[in-house]
């Protein structure tokens, strides 16, 4: 059953994704957290395709848990599959959690990775 938590969240989600639509040149870059992971996708709307998509487990396997340096790792990563796809500006859909702690590390991770949004 979903929390008051979980429909709060599903009505911020929507309220982003009616503003925020990925393209070709500047795709989606979408964040989903679990309870043991982060995930990050970057994906093209219009074509509906994912084009590079990366997680916590494929960084540090053996760990049940993330943090805010694993998800700053992410970001990293992400950015990398995303220089190598040739995007270098990319839209941040966060989701629907709040910008801060993991979510704002994966951010700014992928800042640094040389993305802009």
């Amino acid at each position: 059953m979903a929390t008051k938590k979980d429909l709060r969240r599903l009505r911020i989600k929507r309220g982003i994704r009616k503003k925020v639509s990925g393209t070709p040149e500047r795709p989606r870059l979408s964040v989903y957290k679990s309870n043991t992971a982060i995930y990050v996708q970057l994906i093209d709307d219009l074509n509906g395709r994912t084009v590079a998509a990366i997680s916590s487990r494929e960084i540090n396997a053996e760990s049940k848990s993330t943090n805010i340096a694993l998800a700053s790792e992410v970001g990293k990563k992400v950015a990398e599959k995303a220089t190598a796809a040739g995007i270098s500006t990319v839209v941040f859909d966060r989701n629907g959690y709040l910008y801060h702690g993991k979510v704002k590390a994966l951010a700014e991770g992928a800042r640094e990775g040389g993305l802009k949004f």
